[in-house]
């Protein structure tokens, strides 16, 4: 075994360095390897040697370097150039208000214009509870919720409005705007993915931008888009399912679509919801108190489990008449916000005597339940009369409240142009006596810009001679503008 060892250690030990031969091997190397190889060897040593990032701190320029610079700067404009024709915007002014008359620059009309659906301006029972809690606790409160904002009132309509839904906990916010936009991102961050409807109004929209999520937008009310959608992320997630494990999928829809005055399926969304694993939220800023048999919105009105949409949203600035906004869920859902709704923790609570009239609307809603059907029949009625205007097409359900009317030719009129029209109308039926307005948008913001319309705002306060009459004035001042315009 010894003689093995001896034969195969001579193999195993590397043999000395030789520096003969290496020069005689550095001798016969070609001139442009060795000219290659130097040229390397100095290029690592001077990157060892030299410094990872060099600039010049600090640029010395002499006083006359400074003034010319100066003397050629020019500011950049804080607002667009106006063109010379621009006409600055001019806000109609309401002097008074309440029950079916609205007074507008000095003129009294019926009122057809604002979202006053359950006629709560101007009820008593709602201003004698505002009073006595300004009484109370004064106008405001000067700190948002988690900081003294939080009042008893605030706690008891909370209370009231999930119950009222029928769900767990319900939350306060100050600003109708601002609920929406601030409980979408609150649960919806960058990553995660929402579906959401072209028709959406610019406060869902802001919502959306505010969470940073991928976007996916299908077509107005196409639930066969929303589910060629739903199909493709399927496929997706098939491709990288760890990824899809982590990623939050959301459905986000309005009740009733301020936009274009149509009805969300919700029906169709729920079952999509168990089929696809993707949560639903549903904004009823317009539906509540005007859908269902009992005013309970879009849920009811399809005869929705309440409990199968994960989050609710609406503003009371609508059918109950005041400021604010609300969202209802589970206590799970609902009660995240209270660190995350940006909306609700950074901006000073609701005024008090608002809170207290919110819950006095809601007191009439509930003794009077038949409102809502009552709203849904008037606006059918509407909607039949509308359409008989033959220069005019009426968009919207015909049970919902909010109606577009559209001129129907518009041959080859800028939008600007058919904009005048509808103002037109807008102002020739003020003069008769009917408050209307065109819907507004900002155009350059818009994610899908909706086209020119005038927009109706159907309530249960006028009465029957009343709403008769402005049918009758909205017909012929349509007809007389656009017989001879379009």
């Amino acid at each position: 075994m010894n003689d093995n060892m001896e034969s195969v250690l001579p193999l195993l030990t590397p043999e000395p360095w030789s520096f003969g031969e290496l020069f005689e091997a550095f001798r016969q190397a070609p001139m442009y390897h060795l000219i290659f190889e130097g040229l390397l060897i100095i290029f690592i040593i001077r990157l060892l040697l030299s410094k990872s990032y060099s600039i010049q701190s600090k640029m010395v320029l002499t006083e006359k370097e400074k003034d010319q610079l100066i003397e050629e700067w020019t500011p950049e404009p804080l607002v667009p150039k106006l063109p010379d024709d621009y006409e600055p915007i001019k806000y109609r002014t309401v002097t008074q208000q309440g029950g079916s008359m609205l007074t507008v620059d000095g003129k009294q009309g019926i009122n057809l214009g604002t979202f006053n659906f359950l006629g709560m301006l101007g009820r008593k029972e709602t201003a004698d509870a505002a009073v006595k809690s300004l009484k109370k606790y004064g106008v405001g409160t000067c700190g948002p919720r988690g900081f003294y904002g939080t009042m008893d009132v605030h706690l008891d309509f909370e209370e009231r409005i999930a119950k009222f839904f029928g769900m767990e906990m319900g939350i306060l916010y100050s600003y109708g705007f601002s609920t929406v936009a601030s409980c979408i991102p609150a649960y919806s961050k960058r990553g995660d993915i929402i579906f959401c409807d072209e028709g959406v109004c610019f406060a869902v929209q802001m919502g959306l931008l505010a969470s940073r999520s991928q976007i996916k937008f299908f077509k107005h009310n196409d639930m066969e888009d929303l589910e060629r959608l739903l199909e493709e992320q399927v496929i997706e997630d098939k491709k990288n399912p760890k990824k899809a494990k982590k990623t939050r999928k959301f459905m986000v829809v309005e009740g009733l679509y301020t936009n274009t005055g149509q009805i969300t399926p919700i029906n169709k969304l729920v079952e999509f919801k168990y089929k696809y694993k993707v949560r639903i939220f549903l904004d009823e800023s317009m539906s509540f108190g005007v859908l269902g048999k009992t005013g309970h919105g879009v849920t009811e009105h399809f005869g929705i489990d309440v409990t199968d949409i994960d989050l609710i949203s609406a503003c009371m600035e609508n059918s109950l008449g005041t400021l604010g906004g609300f969202c209802v869920g589970s206590k799970y859902v609902v009660d995240h916000q209270r660190l995350s709704g940006l909306g609700y923790c950074f901006s000073a609570s609701l005024p008090p005597m608002l809170a207290s009239a919110a819950m006095a609307a809601l007191d009439i809603m509930e003794d009077d339940p038949t409102m809502a059907s009552r709203l849904q029949a008037r606006s059918e009625h509407v909607h039949e009369e509308l359409a008989k205007i033959a220069e005019m097409k009426v968009a919207g359900d015909p049970v919902a409240p909010i109606k577009h009317l559209y001129v129907r030719e518009t041959g080859d009129k800028t939008r600007q142009e058919i904009m005048k029209l509808l103002e037109l109308i807008v102002n020739m039926a003020m003069d008769e006596g009917v408050v209307l307005t065109t819907a507004c948008y900002l155009e350059e913001e818009e994610a899908f810009l909706p086209p020119p319309s005038i927009r109706v705002a159907v309530n249960i306060a006028p009465t029957e001679d009343q709403l008769a009459m402005s049918l009758q004035v909205i017909q012929k001042v349509a007809s007389e503008v656009l017989q001879n315009e379009v």
